[in-house]
């Protein structure tokens, strides 16, 4: 989406020009965030009612209607879209474009058939869905993270090739609506961003519900009867494997949108991927052109852009000088197990700070009374802080509402001091999960205790 002109419609002195290729609504609400949480809630109700037996709970899943479940996701994203389209429609004071646009020289945008003239531009244009060069796979068709959400009929079989947190949230979603899945990540580490002793938990324990192939490299892709064969390799030993799978995902990250655009011709630099660059203030290499949101390749999340639509307002329109800050910027997978992190990990930490200049927390679920209650087995939070100010530098936690147990940390690295310390002195509802957290503060050790810890806790993981 770029926003030209300005950005507050309500100021009927600012004229605002909205060019927007795609549905209304951005990446989050028309094929991102928004929709596949709507498909993993009822994945995780389907999980909840599997392991009930656990509390002496007796039931039966019935059925799991895929066609319903898709159905409420589109009526719900639809719905939302429309009503967005209808704003922008309406708005005296905004000009809607649903359209594609491109530069032909600075300051300057070619809509369709009309020229479209600004001296401030704003550019959200989002990012897309990186295809590998894999013989045959145009050929022989995929889905991406865009075009799944339109599947009506549920694949018997799946194959995900990557290997980071749109494989882990999909696998999830079908191997819980009934498909046999196999994810296919070309790193050695299954969910590359997270903690490694996370992801191997992750894949363990996702790995009960699917297949996890990790270090393989997607090499080719055919046609095979009424289904696609799929040809890897694994990197390290050069050891080839076949699948084959109804339909194929292409999960292997997003890239910018930018050679649609062409940004070059209005003096708006790129990097060699191909993102906007921007200073510290969201503006471009061109005067009063500013890149937000995944426009410019910093942290593709939604709520990482609704941070820079705010200073990128302060800064465009209020004549204002506030940088960005990305020091804290969180994250979290929608898996089973779902994962939350924050900050540094431990290796960035320590190349920062030295092995001596930081401390670790850690705490099992099962290890607090809610924990214990829930029956939660080898889930756990992790915490990192500067040994002489106790300043959170990073937090990173598995198991049961970690995006919810991680958000009062989160808070803490946004106040001035960014210190532990007022988690440690608040009162903690007993018995609750926000424990885990208060615990894993109130159990630092030195880097080499807290391997020692892990290895003796990932050793009785029973217990």
């Amino acid at each position: 989406m770029y926003v030209v002109d300005g950005m507050m419609q309500r100021n009927p002195n600012i004229k605002v020009a909205v060019i927007d290729k795609d549905e209304p609504g951005g990446i989050c609400l028309t094929r991102g965030c928004i929709p596949s949480k709507i498909l993993l809630y009822p994945a995780e109700v389907i999980r909840m009612i599997q392991t009930a037996g656990v509390f002496g709970i007796e039931v039966d899943l019935k059925k799991v209607n895929f066609e319903r479940v898709m159905k409420r996701m589109r009526t719900i994203i639809d719905r939302d879209i429309e009503s967005i389209r209808e704003g922008l429609s309406s708005s005296p004071n905004l000009d809607y474009f649903p359209a594609t646009a491109e530069f032909i020289s600075p300051y300057t945008l070619k809509v369709q058939d009309e020229m479209i003239r600004s001296n401030m531009i704003l550019l959200s244009i989002g990012s897309k869905a990186i295809i590998p060069p894999i013989k045959g796979v145009r050929e022989v068709g995929y889905h991406t993270s865009d075009s799944i959400l339109y599947v009506k009929k549920l694949p018997e079989s799946l194959a995900i090739v990557g290997g980071g947190y749109i494989a882990a949230e999909y696998g999830h979603f079908f191997s819980t609506m009934g498909s046999k899945v196999t994810i296919i990540g070309r790193n050695p580490q299954f969910l590359p961003q997270e903690e490694p002793e996370i992801s191997a938990l992750a894949k363990q324990e996702l790995g009960q519900h699917l297949t996890i192939l990790t270090g393989y490299e997607v090499l080719e892709a055919a046609p095979a009867g009424s289904k696609k064969k799929i040809v890897a390799v694994n990197r390290q030993t050069g050891e080839s494997t076949n699948l084959l799978v109804q339909e194929i995902i292409i999960a292997a990250g997003r890239g910018p949108t930018t050679d649609i655009l062409h940004p070059e011709r209005a003096g708006i630099k790129t990097d060699s991927r191909g993102w906007v660059v921007v200073n510290e203030f969201l503006e471009t290499s061109a005067q009063n052109v500013w890149a937000f949101g995944d426009a410019n390749g910093k942290y593709l999340f939604k709520h990482k852009a609704n941070q820079e639509t705010s200073i990128v307002y302060y800064n465009a329109v209020l004549k204002q000088k506030i940088p960005v800050d990305y020091h804290a910027v969180p994250h979290a997978v929608f898996s089973d197990p779902e994962i939350a992190s924050v900050g540094l990990r431990e290796r960035e930490a320590v190349e920062k700070f030295g092995e001596g200049g930081i401390l670790i927390g850690f705490e099992r679920y099962q290890d607090t009374a809610k924990g214990e209650a829930m029956a939660v087995k080898n889930y756990f939070a992790k915490v990192i802080v500067e040994k002489d100010s106790f300043r959170i530098i990073g937090a990173h936690i598995i198991g049961p509402q970690a995006s919810v147990l991680i958000q009062e940390i989160i808070n803490l690295m946004y106040t001035p001091e960014q210190s532990a310390r007022p988690l440690l002195e608040a009162m903690h509802i007993h018995p609750a999960l926000s424990e885990v957290v208060q615990r894993a503060f109130q159990a630092l050790m030195t880097p080499e205790q807290y391997h020692h810890q892990l290895q003796h806790a990932m050793s009785h993981k029973e217990e």
